[in-house]
């Protein structure tokens, strides 16, 4: 069977799968649909919460941007991973105990403030939409190359998926649904990769593959390899970095506080029993993530090394089918600039002729490398499940955040619980239709609009999260100036650099040299120092919400041990 014919029938497994586990667990009040009921197992939970994580910028365009990027592209791996670090040890436990399953409801109640919730909501709803934005990019991608359709109606279809399931299902329905797309994104990430380590250093595993010597005879490891490779094209060794220090740290940073803000990732953990429970669930879903982490560098590697080999020099006419297939997605472009019919692929922006789409790295791989129809298949299917899996978990945030933030805890106190699950289902109805058009009009490839929200994650919730949990004098008014302060001051900086607004600029006109991904530390920082000075100038809170707060930092069953 060919690519095409085993995609639809993996595709359509995998999807029967998701729609049939959706019917099963279908939500039946607020509480379902919120949170799962709050009895998923920490196994279960860590699944879901990994699929939940690792999304289309992780399985299709990380390993992407590294193969481009080379050294400078691991700063998503050290932002991503560390930042998931410290959203489980540092504020999960707390914000489970505190007992709020949205971030909006958590600001509202702690800094006791109508104002706090809505600002809260407006900015959940831009991380949101930011992040979802990604998520139907990669789903377009998939659907253009493997099912022959162009991507404005892959993304539709995709659509259509995500919102049978997360309005029927939803936090119930997405929960088990998601540790279905764990295991089908983590077998598509690493059968290909196992198989390329294999070919290509005859080691397979292909995190020691990556390090391993060639098995063509001549010893040379593979890193030297694509050292070499990437010095003839006169770009720079793939093992050296050209970003600067300052910027490197910047994104780091941002990726990782903007991780500790992302609200579709929080909400895991009221899914669970017991604190115990999502204690345990953080754990084990930083294992299961570490394993798609640790393998894409070597996939980058790979690919990187496959695609110069296989394409620079050569002849056009003879390329392969993979390589007219990808042209006619737009995401692989030859343009013949010296008319000798060969692909020139150089640094040199004025001779070279091959223009690739990041996005398509990891999709193309196992192609590129020639390997049986039925992995390549398994590669697009994986692709959705990671790109679904989390658009699904970030429609929840949204509808979660107008029909419990705004509607019920600002506009309707008296809703029933079924008017609000219809307002739920409605507003997550709305938000599929807005995530398409983002989709159909991305602002970027899938990793650099997935990094821009955490920017703005970073911005606006992490310091009102960590000042909220661990300041308890912290007040509304320093909470509020600040969430303001940071999610304009990244939204003015994005929107300026990346899309030209208010006069737009180059890279040279960046501030500190920080570019937009990495402005997520600057305006975070900002969001800290305007929260304390208003602080200074304004009232205290509540002696009953500083009593909150300090019960939320003792463990439970502590009584005792500590007076209380």
């Amino acid at each position: 069977m060919n690519v095409q014919t085993w995609t639809y029938i993996l595709v359509g497994l995998t999807f029967a799968l998701y729609i049939g586990i959706a019917i099963w667990s279908r939500a039946g009040s607020t509480k379902d649909f919120y949170v799962a009921g709050g009895g998923v197992s920490p196994l279960a939970n860590g699944m879901a919460t990994a699929a939940d994580w690792m999304s289309a910028a992780s399985f299709i365009s990380m390993a992407g941007i590294i193969s481009f990027a080379g050294y400078d592209g691991s700063v998503y791996l050290m932002g991503w991973t560390g930042g998931y670090v410290l959203l489980a040890l540092l504020l999960a436990p707390y914000l489970r105990k505190f007992g709020k399953f949205t971030v909006p409801d958590f600001i509202g109640d702690r800094y006791y403030s109508k104002t706090a919730r809505i600002v809260a909501v407006i900015c959940a709803l831009i991380v949101s939409f930011t992040y979802v934005a990604g998520q139907m990019r990669g789903v377009g991608v998939v659907f253009s190359r493997f099912l022959q359709v162009d991507i404005n109606t892959g993304v539709i279809i995709g659509m259509i998926i995500v919102l049978f399931y997360a309005v029927l299902g939803g936090m119930k329905g997405i929960t088990y649904t998601q540790v279905a797309q764990y295991c089908v994104l983590i077998f598509a990430f690493m059968v290909p990769a196992i198989f390329i380590s294999i070919q290509m250093t005859g080691n397979p595993i292909p995190q020691l593959g990556m390090g391993s010597t060639l098995n063509d005879g001549s010893g040379t490891f593979l890193l030297d390899k694509l050292d070499g490779l990437s010095t003839e094209l006169g770009f720079n060794e793939y093992t050296d970095g050209s970003k600067s220090v300052t910027d490197i740290f910047a994104i780091t940073l941002a990726l990782m506080v903007g991780t500790a803000g992302l609200p579709h990732v929080i909400v895991r953990f009221f899914t669970v029993k017991k604190v115990k429970d999502a204690r345990k669930s953080a754990g084990l879903a930083l294992l299961l993530i570490a394993i798609l982490y640790t393998t894409a560098p070597a996939v980058s590697v790979f690919a990187k090394t496959n695609l110069i080999n296989t394409v620079s020099n050569e002849e056009y006419s003879s390329m392969p089918v993979w390589f007219k297939n990808w042209e006619e997605t737009g995401l692989l472009s030859f343009d013949d600039k010296n008319e000798d019919g060969k692909i020139q692929y150089v640094a040199d922006t004025s001779k070279n002729e091959l223009t690739i789409d990041n996005d398509i790295m990891v999709l193309a791989n196992p192609e590129i490398a020639d390997l049986p129809a039925w992995v390549i298949a398994l590669v697009a299917a994986g692709g959705l499940a990671a790109a679904l899996s989390t658009a699904a978990g970030l429609l929840l945030v949204i509808s979660a955040s107008v029909s419990h933030d705004l509607v019920k805890k600002v506009f309707k106190p008296n809703i029933s619980d079924k008017g609000e699950l219809w307002v739920a289902r409605g507003s997550a109805t709305v938000a599929v239709i807005i995530a398409g058009y983002f989709g159909i009009n991305p602002p970027g490839f899938v990793a650099a609009v997935v990094a821009l929200a955490f920017g703005l994650a970073a911005a606006s919730f992490f310091p009102a999260i960590v000042l909220g949990i661990f300041y308890k004098k912290m007040n509304k008014e320093g909470a509020i100036s600040g969430m303001v302060v940071g999610i304009v001051l990244m939204l003015f900086y994005m929107t300026k650099f990346k899309f030209g607004w208010f006069g737009g600029g180059t890279t040279a006109d960046w501030w500190f040299g920080i570019s937009p991904e990495g402005f997520g530390s600057i305006a975070m920082i900002a969001n800290f120092i305007v929260a304390i000075i208003v602080l200074r100038f304004t009232p205290e809170p509540p002696s009953n919400v500083q009593e909150i707060v300090e019960n939320i930092r003792i463990p439970s069953g502590a009584g005792e041990a500590t007076g209380h």
